[in-house]
Formats: C-alpha cells, sequence, structure tokens
C-alpha cells in the first residue's frame, strides 16, 4: 500500500477511533459532554467551536455522522493531509464561529458541521478549479450526497441546521479561497 494512502488512511481511522473513545467515556461518566458544545452568543459558549466536532447526544447520533465523516473525509485527504487539516481547522473554526453568532440558545454538538464542510468544499471545488478530478469528484459527491443540502433549512427541533448550514457555508468558502491562492 503507498505510504501516502497509509497515512490517509491512518488520519481517518484515528480520528474515527477518537470520536468513538469521547463517545464512550461520555456515556460512562453520565452524558455530560454537551455542556462543552457551542452555546450561542455566550463566552462559555466558545470553547464549543474547539469541542463541538468531537461530542455527541449518543451513539446512534455518532453512527450516523461517521460513515459520512469517512466518505467524505477520505475524499478531502485525497488532496493530501496538510489539505484535509487545512479545511478541517477553517471549517471547525469559521463554521463554529457562525453557529456561535447565529444559532438558537441550546448547545449545539456533533460532526455534522464539519461533514458539512466537506461536503460544501468538495461540491463546489470543481466549479472553482475548473479541473477535471476536481468537477468529477464534486459530481459524484452532489449524486451522493446532495440530500444533506436539506439539512441546513430548519426542521427538526433537536437538529442543529444551524451547524449545517454553517459548516457548508465554510467548506464553500474555503474551496473559493483555496483557489484565491
Amino acid at each position: 500500500m503507498n505510504i501516502n494512502i497509509k497515512k490517509r488512511v491512518s488520519m481517518i481511522a484515528s480520528l474515527v477511533a477518537l470520536l468513538w473513545i469521547i463517545e464512550l467515556i461520555d456515556i460512562a461518566t453520565g452524558n455530560k459532554f454537551g455542556i462543552y458544545g457551542i452555546l450561542p452568543r455566550t463566552v462559555i459558549g466558545l470553547r464549543g467551536i474547539i469541542f463541538s466536532p468531537f461530542i455527541h447526544q449518543n451513539i446512534y447520533h455518532l453512527l450516523l455522522n461517521t460513515i459520512p465523516f469517512v466518505i467524505l473525509g477520505s475524499l478531502v485527504s485525497l488532496r493530501g493531509l496538510d489539505g484535509f487539516l487545512e479545511l478541517s481547522l477553517f471549517v471547525m473554526l469559521v463554521g463554529g464561529a457562525g453557529v456561535w453568532l447565529v444559532g438558537r440558545p441550546a448547545y449545539h454538538i456533533g460532526a455534522s458541521g464539519l461533514i458539512f464542510g466537506y461536503f460544501g468544499f468538495l461540491a463546489t471545488a470543481g466549479w472553482y478549479e475548473r479541473q477535471f478530478s476536481s468537477i468529477f469528484i464534486s459530481l459524484v459527491v452532489l449524486f451522493l450526497y446532495g440530500g444533506l443540502l436539506q439539512g441546513v433549512f430548519p426542521g427538526r427541533p433537536f437538529v442543529s441546521w444551524e451547524g449545517h448550514l454553517c459548516g457548508l457555508l465554510a467548506g464553500v468558502a474555503c474551496a473559493r479561497l483555496s483557489t484565491l491562492r
């Protein structure tokens, strides 16, 4: 196996393992980690910008995030580990700040903002880069995951559509900014 592929697989697998370990510790300690999520427009809620992608409501919530995280994260990692880490950090900070500014007054947790960021980046990178490989990946991602877009609108009361929307917009912004370099 190519060393770059091993590094990418290792990075994604390590992050997924970290998410699951954190969830198991949260369960074992009485599900109290939710308070480390983003609580909009509060000083204490600022810590959630970094911590919220690693915290989930329950195993089902994490399971729903794991598969798209692996698939979309792996596609992003094809651009290299540095690109993967830069995009992840950008979406966490910019998307998280967006949730902190406009979110409902509730704790916002989960990796879905990051997943929507990966989706937004991959779906629009083809448009901005205008290279065959990027266009192809954009079309595949839109075909397979285009249904995610309904998650950026208000719907279910305990789903952070604000996190989805801000993550998506951060991913699109990162795609645009990366072509300006």
